[in-house]
């Protein structure tokens, strides 16, 4: 069972209610709702308002995204992480997002290095013990920037709480085949985040410093299907995997649009990649290697 959620990052700018978003994100067909850290506080000053709530309409809330702090005190990251997970238990959700730092792994010496996976390895114990998964996004300037540094990551922290929030563009971007790369991390993935570019040059919009300003540019910014990253290869392998597995775990994915007019454009990458999942054929194309 493949799942798609939208992203309340997608409505940062704009003056919607949860409620408002639940009601048309079950309308149109999605699985669930992807929290914002910042919107999930905030919607804890509104009664009534939980995973609970959500699940009663039908939708789930698979991931809170928030960014844990890699840097300063321990204590003071721990007691963040584990009011974080708290968060995250009020609506429900199984997993927590999070950033590898803000520093690329080649700009990181060995001792940088050893300390930002020391502490995302204790922040994993952290989120473990609230039975929660951590997961890390696949994304530049960080540490999980590239494939090679992802697995690195991975096999330093060990932990079986600790996973992957496959973007997809972003490993892309990095020069990966992202269908290979799926194949290398597979036993970590836990989540995915869809979004395309209309060209390469153009990666640059989704600077989180562009990205989280209302006066940020939103060129190239396409629906899914209609990129430079093509999407196609990867959804027939997913699918297909689906297909091929007696009892599979549902495979979250997240359209993680930051561009204009939303709710058109989320309502039709559905649609589209809800019948390429359900036009896929039964040629073999798996992970079976990966499993």
């Amino acid at each position: 069972m493949i799942r798609f959620h939208l992203c309340t990052i997608s409505f940062r700018h704009q003056l919607v209610s949860l409620p408002e978003l639940a009601t048309w994100a079950g309308a149109t067909g999605f699985d669930g709702i992807e929290l914002w850290g910042v919107h999930a506080r905030h919607l804890l000053q509104q009664p009534g308002l939980d995973g609970r709530w959500l699940k009663s309409q039908g939708l789930g809330i698979p991931m809170v995204s928030d960014y844990l702090p890699l840097e300063g005190g321990e204590q003071e990251a721990i007691r963040y992480t584990r009011d974080l997970c708290r968060l995250a238990r009020h609506w429900q959700a199984p997993k927590v997002r999070t950033f590898a730092g803000h520093q690329g792994s080649a700009e990181l010496d060995r001792g940088q290095r050893k300390a930002l996976t020391r502490r995302l390895q204790t922040l994993t114990r952290c989120v473990a013990d609230e039975g929660l998964t951590l997961v890390v996004e696949t994304h530049p300037g960080t540490l999980a920037d590239t494939v090679d540094s992802t697995l690195a990551m991975l096999a330093d922290i060990d932990h079986p709480a600790m996973g992957i929030n496959f973007d997809v563009l972003h490993v892309w971007e990095a020069g990966a085949d992202p269908q290979l790369a799926l194949q290398q991390m597979a036993p970590w993935v836990r989540h995915f985040h869809f979004k395309n570019i209309h060209q390469r040059d153009q990666l640059g919009v989704f600077a989180p410093a562009n990205v989280y300003s209302p006066a940020g540019s939103r060129q190239g910014m396409v629906p899914v299907l209609e990129g430079a990253c093509d999407y196609r290869p990867l959804l027939d392998t997913l699918a297909n995997w689906q297909q091929s597995l007696a009892n599979p775990a549902p495979l979250d994915i997240s359209l993680e649009w930051f561009g204009p007019d939303s709710y058109r454009v989320l309502s039709s990458d559905l649609r589209q990649l809800r019948l390429r999942v359900a036009e896929t054929g039964e040629q073999p194309q798996s992970l079976a290697a990966c499993q």
